[in-house]
């Protein structure tokens, strides 16, 4: 765990396409849930988010 946050702190390929990667998947199940209206209405934004990320990201150094 600590390795994960030194790696967000430096700026790391690594844990940063993690985190955008469960941002992507996040979205994604709020948005195929039937229970909460809330969820549904964010979850293009963090989807959005997500996919922004991991493009800035990836060309981060390993």
């Amino acid at each position: 765990m600590s390795s994960f946050v030194a790696g967000l702190l430096q700026f790391r390929r690594g844990p940063w396409e993690n985190l955008s990667t469960v941002l992507i998947a996040l979205g994604v199940v709020m948005l195929m849930q039937p229970f909460f209206l809330w969820a549904f209405t964010y979850s293009f934004i963090v989807t959005l988010v997500g996919t922004v990320m991991f493009i800035i990201t990836s060309h981060f150094p390993e």
